[in-house]
């Protein structure tokens, strides 16, 4: 069978690389949710680590249902759960007791967590844009819309690690009408 210049056996090995990638991906947020001593990365690497495990789970789940049938499946429950990683930085910050810069570390890690959730993106933008199965499509462009969200997430982390007090001023100065 022929999906769009790829045949099944190719979009199933594009699967795997998806299932590596997200555990490989849940595994490092779960190291360095661990490993950080500051709230907002903690909980920044925590969210996504769930949310990357989920993702690991529905690509599971597709891939074995894929495989015995020979076609999009027809009965995987293929949606996601919708992303708050978004509200995750904004709730966290704002409740921390006191601002604290991360370290050199924490900056390392967010930035290859970016890395990720970019590649991430395109990968899944790339899987959709290869089908013409209108389930597969729509669900690869959830997910490339979740790793977008995920990415601009920890872009503003990168932002608040970096120079917090610089972060909650951009921030509350976004929130004043007019300003």
């Amino acid at each position: 069978m022929i999906i769009r210049g790829l045949r099944m056996q190719e979009r199933l090995d594009a699967l795997n690389v998806a299932l590596t990638n997200e555990m490989r991906e849940h595994e490092f947020y779960i190291s360095n949710a661990e490993r950080t001593a500051n709230p907002v990365g903690r909980a920044m690497f925590q969210q996504i680590a769930g949310e990357e495990l989920e993702h690991y789970e529905r690509l599971k789940q597709l891939h074995e249902t894929w495989e015995k049938q020979k076609k999009w499946p027809e009965t995987v429950p293929l949606l996601v759960k919708n992303t708050i990683v978004k509200d995750v930085l904004y709730d966290v910050a704002k409740k921390a007791s006191t601002t604290q810069a991360g370290d050199a570390d924490d900056i390392k890690a967010i930035r290859i967590a970016i890395d990720f959730e970019a590649k991430g993106a395109a990968f899944y933008a790339r899987l959709r844009d290869e089908s013409t199965e209108p389930r597969e499509r729509a669900f690869f462009d959830l997910l490339t819309g979740i790793e977008q969200e995920h990415f601009a997430s920890l872009k503003d982390t990168e932002e608040y690690l970096t120079d917090p007090a610089g972060w909650h001023q951009k921030t509350e100065r976004s929130g004043l009408d007019g300003a």
